[in-house]
């Protein structure tokens, strides 16, 4: 979502507060916190100034003021240079952790309960009025937590992952009732209730809670033994019972005698709650020494590839990678994992990563942000014409997210395009932005968020968002996605420039291909706000009439007063209104049963 939101919920602007204080603050804060290695770590390992290891035997009032310290630079840096992750070793810790942007606490054990937070985690709304519009770019896995006044505030939106998580207690997504737009829960167990409260959409997967109460407008339940009451539309509950194929995402562990690796989880198919119930994960473990660890002041595409080539998988440290050249994965099993929302920005109109078309890769945990020279693609899955099956060994994408703008000029043709067939999306959010630097029609160009060419491809929680054509594409058979979010873009000066063919207004939000004859998604929720008068959107969503073509549980919401969408999919579903009578049109089933 965006900025926008506060204006039509609140009636008040704003302002971005500048980068510049930010960044000088982070340099700061970076020659203060060189030292702040455990005793625990591998002389060899050289995990940087911008990773804060912590362990159970440090003063907690230590491990506290560089949290704070870290806090006091990220709270409200939205479009900041600084980039932070937080790893706590195994053991017990009373802290209270406010989470900011670009800011990723990790626990490092095999279990989430093997590192024990007593305190607060929290994430808190970033703007005025309790709004997390806007509350994006952080993430907390692998840990347990026990609220201190038992129920933990985790206010977000879009680009917040939040994996393999124990609360013993409550947790809430909002503050104090505000405005929020969307997030992710992945492998977690609540031992109370999740409060979604104004949430306004919501994807669970594989996880279990004592209870659930809340809905607005989309709420995904997939792979969840105790899923909430009801049905959807009322309330609008979206339940699939089993997670077809997944494999959780890859993460750090110390073991008991401090050797580092990253945990590969097992593939898993038809699978209902959380992998830890016996402990450990099912998987098998990567030392770390066969990992490059990469730092954004000193390595580049090139050395990086060289890393690759020699056979190396690569963990990039947090900061911001300057890529005159795509990073090109070639090897199979090849893992790629950002820490602390590491950073691609293309600078030559090139690709940030490029892939071959063989088994097993898993990109994870990484910002692609668009350079100011158009670039044709940021992530390529596969070349185009791709045709192997990876089905035995998919290929995975964890916590991908995508930016056009906002941080500065950025444009690209389309950002995210997957050509191989069984890749798997797990979670990511693809925007063009609305607000910040180098936004407007004509300054950051994206004509696709996500094109899909290749077979079999699935995604779990799909957030794409204000592309200034189709924001999905999918031109491959066989694919799935399991809850979609987008907002249409805002800002189409007129109808004639935002027109896809004769008597359509617009380009639909989610569009399979004429010749497709195989799809199928859930829960599927479609924005619009427009700026400029006299401009619609003939449907939503666009697809073939094919027996193998099924769409179930959608939404459209005119968020404000200017222009209307004026069909859910295809044909079907009715305009949106705003005034003087609200209709948010809902489609149960397409084609109609």
């Amino acid at each position: 979502m965006s900025k926008k939101l506060l204006d039509i919920f609140f009636g008040s602007r704003f302002a971005t507060i500048a980068g510049a204080s930010f960044l000088a603050a982070s340099f700061l804060f970076a020659a203060t916190c060189a030292q702040t290695l455990s005793p625990k770590t591998p002389a060899h390992l050289d995990l940087g100034p911008n990773i804060l290891l912590f362990d159970p035997s440090m003063p907690m009032a230590e491990i506290q003021a560089r949290i704070d310290k870290v806090y006091a630079i990220q709270q409200h840096s939205e479009f900041g240079t600084a980039r932070y992750a937080f790893l706590f070793l195994p053991g017990d810790y009373q802290v209270d952790i406010p989470v900011g942007f670009y800011t990723q606490v990790l626990g490092l054990g095999a279990t989430p309960d093997a590192v024990h937070i007593t305190g607060n985690v929290h994430s808190d709304a970033s703007l005025p009025r309790n709004n997390a519009t806007c509350t994006f770019w952080r993430g907390v896995e692998g840990f347990s937590v026990t609220p201190t006044d038992g129920t933990m505030q985790w206010a977000v939106s879009q680009a917040v992952p939040f994996r393999r998580m124990h609360i013993r207690g409550n947790i809430v997504l909002h503050q104090k009732g505000g405005w929020a737009s969307g997030g992710w829960m992945s492998d977690s167990l609540i031992d109370g209730n999740v409060g979604a409260g104004p949430q306004q959409q919501w994807i669970s997967r594989n996880s279990e809670w004592g209870g659930w109460t809340g809905a607005n407008w989309n709420m995904v339940f997939v792979g969840i033994p105790n899923p909430p009451q009801g049905e959807w539309p009322q309330p609008p509950y979206t339940k699939v019972d089993k997670t077809p194929i997944v494999r959780e995402k890859p993460f750090l562990e110390v073991d008991a005698k401090g050797n580092w690796s990253v945990r590969i989880p097992a593939l898993q198919t038809d699978s209902k709650g959380i992998t830890w119930h016996g402990g450990s994960t099912p998987g098998r473990s990567i030392p770390l020494s066969q990992f490059y660890i990469a730092h954004a002041d000193k390595d580049t595409a090139a050395t990086m590839n060289a890393q690759l080539v020699e056979g190396k998988n690569l963990l990039l440290a947090p900061g911001i990678y300057d890529l005159n050249q795509p990073i090109q994965i070639t090897r199979p099993e090849t893992i790629v994992i950002g820490l602390g929302f590491a950073t691609l920005h293309p600078t030559n109109g090139n690709a940030a990563i490029t892939t071959a078309d063989v088994d097993g890769i898993d990109i994870a945990g990484l910002l692609f942000d668009a350079g100011e020279k158009i670039s044709p693609v940021l992530v390529e899955v596969g070349p185009q014409g791709s045709h192997a099956s990876h089905a035995k060994n998919p290929i995975f994408l964890h916590d991908v997210f995508f930016r056009d703008g906002g941080a500065g000029a950025g444009s690209v043709k389309a950002n995210l395009s997957v050509n191989s067939n069984d890749t798997i999306i797990d979670h990511t959010w693809i925007w063009r932005a609305d607000h910040g630097r180098g936004v407007g029609w004509t300054s950051n160009l994206s004509d696709n968020g996500l094109v899909v060419n290749g077979n079999h491809v699935t995604a779990y929680g799909l957030f794409v968002e204000h592309h200034q054509q189709f924001q999905v594409l999918w031109n491959g058979n066989h694919g799935r996605t399991y809850f979609y979010q987008s907002e249409i873009p805002y800002d189409p000066p007129d109808q004639s420039s935002y027109t896809s063919a004769p008597a359509t207004n617009g380009w639909a939000s989610y569009k399979v291909a004429d010749d497709v004859t195989s799809h199928e998604a859930w829960g599927l929720g479609i924005y619009s706000v427009f700026r400029h008068p006299n401009v619609e959107l003939t449907r939503a969503i666009e697809v073939p009439v094919a027996p193998g073509v099924r769409f179930h549980h959608m939404i459209t919401v005119a968020l404000d007063n200017l222009g209307e969408i004026s069909n859910v999919i295809d044909d079907k579903g009715g305009p949106t209104h705003v005034a003087p009578n609200r209709i948010d049109p809902k489609v149960a089933e397409f084609p109609t049963q």
